[in-house]
């Protein structure tokens, strides 16, 4: 149970900690670059797996490592940025609805059988999404003009989707339990290479500068974000065979409890169809895991 409360409570902190960026003015894509970095030291310091090892180049996995660091980063900024725009529970909703995708991939690939109510699930999630994504009045730009939110949550849940059904695969047809970590760190050491050559470019250009406050609020968030990782790891070793029903507890838990603190912290204000959608949401989760 201790290891479940600490993915929930790590993994909320997650887009949570994006609302604190937005209001110190930090710089989202710098600080998420020095998680990244953060993950990987972290990684290697508890597990003491070498990255650098010319002979992981040669897996067969890291092509997939590369691709996964790629949207790892990618997912982060918009997680980011949804969250400071349309809101946490907005954000921690289409992240965490997205387990819809691989199992609807689950079915396609590895012969999967739904039942009636898995598809229940799968069909109520859609309108969850659609509604938690809706704001009252919309929100418009300086010129006026509305800017199309609603996508950002599409986006983020597609996107979400994709990355834990390239997870899925990846683990059924590499892993082995021996190279886990070596996979994750490669992944999280990725991510931090296209980061640092964006920002490296950006500070050549004068387009932006590096800021110090984003350095520390990097490594604020990395450390969470790696035992995010480790406490799902150690609850689902625990609960061996009981993944279907953990994975979606777990995110369940974070919805509920990251609009919670959203709601006392930051005063988040979601309107009746938010409230619908975020209640459709932890239904069609309950439904996919105990369907």
């Amino acid at each position: 149970m201790i290891f479940l409360i600490g993915s929930i409570v790590f993994s909320s902190y997650l887009t949570l900690s994006f609302k604190l960026l937005e209001r110190y003015g930090i710089n989202n894509l710098h600080a998420i670059v020095f998680n990244y970095i953060t993950c990987v030291v972290t990684g290697t310091i508890l597990n003491g797996h070498n990255i650098f090892k010319p002979v992981l180049v040669q897996q067969p996995w890291f092509p997939w490592a590369i691709l996964m660091g790629s949207l790892l980063i990618s997912l982060f900024n918009i997680i980011g940025y949804t969250a400071q725009r349309s809101g946490v529970s907005v954000a921690s909703v289409a992240n965490k609805l997205s387990l819809v995708i691989p199992f609807i991939f689950s079915i396609v690939l590895y012969g999967e059988q739904p039942t009636v109510l898995k598809i229940a699930g799968i069909l109520l999630a859609f309108p969850a999404v659609i509604w938690v994504s809706q704001r009252e009045g919309g929100e418009r730009s300086a010129t006026g003009k509305p800017i199309a939110l609603p996508l950002l949550p599409l986006v983020l849940f597609i996107g979400s989707g994709l990355l834990d059904t390239l997870i899925k695969f990846v683990e059924n047809s590499f892993l082995d339990g021996s190279n886990n970590n070596d996979f994750l760190i490669c992944a999280f050491a990725v991510a931090a290479t296209f980061g640092i050559g964006i920002i490296g470019w950006q500070i050549t250009s004068g387009k932006a500068r590096l800021n110090w406050k984003a350095v520390v609020a990097g490594i604020a968030i990395g450390v969470p974000n790696y035992f995010s990782i480790w406490c799902l790891v150690k609850v689902l070793k625990v609960n061996a065979g009981k993944s279907s029903a953990i994975i979606p507890v777990n995110n369940m838990g974070i919805v509920a409890f990251s609009t919670l603190v959203a709601a006392v912290l930051f005063h988040e204000k979601l309107s009746r169809k938010n409230w619908l959608g975020i209640f459709l949401s932890m239904a069609a989760i309950a439904l996919i895991a105990y369907g």
